[in-house]
């Protein structure tokens, strides 16, 4: 190794993540040993599904980049740091990301397996999403002028549609589908789409209709246990979106715009035949003397004060969150005729201006109030997620092209991302265990045993959020519970979860 990459390894170790946490050094040699071999155990559970070895080398390479304290987390730099200035080595992980002859699908499949033994609960909730990644020039797979939720703003960019699930455990990614805008299917496009190896069976869907897709291979496999899906204001404003899930034997809670109608009671339809004038009515309709549908937006003025009920929603990172909840059971509309009964959730914040978001949700007439609260506050995971792969594992580093790079990039960032919520569980287990005694009782004795004498290049790492605590739910014929253990938990299992960066040589 040269000088210049010897300083350059040098200055990249005193160098903060990209999420710009500070990184902690509370951690003790045995627990790294523990956490690197941890690496090399969750990661031998897929190596079975490569063909080759050189293909389950170049996988923990680059899953070890990536949980590394590289700033911009793309191949050559993942590569300099960990095998030096070699340019076959570079050329041997591009092949492997944008080329490599391997399927992403069976290793996401296991992903959800094991995510379903970590953390599946039978009421956990899955929750779509769709993010945009900022791209420059026209090569990129997928890549236009739309919005990106990112920055703000129509942008070219990429934009992903994810599956995050969420339960009491923690979270983890799914499933992910590229969204390939109609534009990509023109003649006009047809050599760009061919440059980037997009399959030729692949035909134009929309978001909703690529997370409807995805939900069902998830209710198709049945390795992962959910009951819930919760999406925003872009798929809950498509009914076909919504009447799917509940066609899949799913409760959805979906935020939908503020200019939703809805009836307060089913209007009564009248079927088709013949009217007292005119031509026969070939399809059924709402009867005219029935009450007009009403905007979510009216009918929150229209709530009595006793319909508003104070909850904390979820424990966020500034404190609990406290908003307004009403409850109704509504008949939206659907083409003009009624739909299904289901519930409107009606939501406003705290505070002189207070801002409303609407939700409903398929949920049974018979599920309790503190259920659909629960659920309201499961939206943030996503969030999280989000900011946890982009700024720790760099799920939006990358410089692939390709179609099939695009999915090898974001099943490997999967990958980081969940071997770093297992160590998340398996500190606070441990954590949990050792409280009644002290650490040197336990750590000590076996650390002269278990330190291996080959050197590890260890630069310095943070994971983000540690614990998830449960929603508190205050209910009217329950008095609040205090958060304040709770919330010295979370901080506690914060800092236990600031690890070192593991890179196994």
């Amino acid at each position: 190794m040269s000088s210049r990459t010897r300083h350059m390894n040098r200055r990249a170790s005193r160098r903060p993540p990209a999420s710009e946490r500070k990184p902690s050094d509370k951690m003790s040699v045995y627990a790294v040993n523990m956490s690197a071999d941890e690496l090399l155990a969750f990661h031998r559970q897929f190596q079975a599904l490569f063909k080759r070895r050189e293909q389950r080398n170049w996988s923990l390479r680059y899953l070890c980049g990536q949980l590394s304290n590289v700033e911009r987390k793309t191949i050559e730099p993942m590569v300099l740091a960990q095998m030096g200035a070699d340019p076959n080595a570079i050329r041997g992980m591009q092949q492997f990301i944008g080329g490599g002859a391997w399927d992403s699908t069976p290793l996401m499949i296991h992903a959800q397996s094991l995510v379903s033994r970590w953390l599946g609960e039978e009421d956990g909730v899955v929750i779509v999403d769709g993010s945009g990644i900022p791209k420059e020039g026209r090569a990129s797979v997928g890549v236009a002028r739309q919005y990106c939720g990112h920055l703000g703003k129509i942008a070219n960019c990429q934009e992903g549609v994810f599956l995050v699930y969420a339960s009491r455990h923690g979270y983890a990614f799914l499933d992910e589908r590229l969204y390939v805008p109609e534009e990509w299917f023109s003649d006009a496009s047809r050599k760009r789409s061919k440059a980037c190896e997009i399959p030729a069976t692949l035909r134009f869907h929309t978001e909703p209709e690529l997370g409807l897709e995805m939900i069902g291979a998830l209710v198709s496999r049945g390795v992962l246990p959910f009951r819930w899906v919760t999406c925003d204001e872009s798929y809950g404003k498509i009914p076909a979106f919504l009447d799917g899930i509940a066609s899949l034997g799913k409760w959805y809670l979906a935020e939908v715009p503020s200019d939703t109608r809805v009836w307060l009671r089913c209007p009564t339809i009248e079927p088709p035949g013949c009217g007292p004038l005119g031509r026969p009515r070939l399809h059924p309709r709402v009867k005219l003397s029935a009450p007009r549908p009403l905007e979510l937006c009216a009918l929150i003025n229209q709530l009595p004060a006793r319909a508003w009920h104070r909850r904390i929603i979820k424990e966020g990172s500034k404190g609990p969150l406290r908003v307004e909840l009403a409850f109704m059971r509504v008949t939206p509309v659907r083409d003009q005729l009624p739909g299904s009964r289901c519930w409107a959730i009606f939501r406003r914040s705290l505070g002189a201006q207070p801002e409303s978001k609407f939700y409903l949700s398929n949920a049974p007439a018979d599920c309790p109030p503190a259920e659909l609260t629960r659920i309201t506050g499961m939206r943030w995971p996503v969030e999280t997620a989000f900011e946890e792969a982009k700024g720790e594992v760099g799920l939006d580093h990358y410089e692939t092209r390709t179609w099939q790079g695009w999915h090898h990039h974001m099943l490997q960032s999967f990958l980081a991302h969940l071997f770093l919520m297992r160590l998340r569980l398996l500190f606070q287990k441990k954590a949990r265990l050792s409280q009644p005694r002290k650490l040197v009782n336990w750590w000590q004795p076996r650390l002269k045993t278990s330190v291996d004498a080959r050197p590890i290049f260890l630069p310095s790492y943070t994971t983000a959020n540690a614990a998830i605590t449960p929603p508190i739910v205050l209910t009217a014929n329950e008095p609040a519970r205090d958060p304040s253990g709770k919330a010295r938990t979370a901080v506690n299992a914060k800092s236990r979860s600031n690890n070192r960066n593991l890179v196994v040589p």
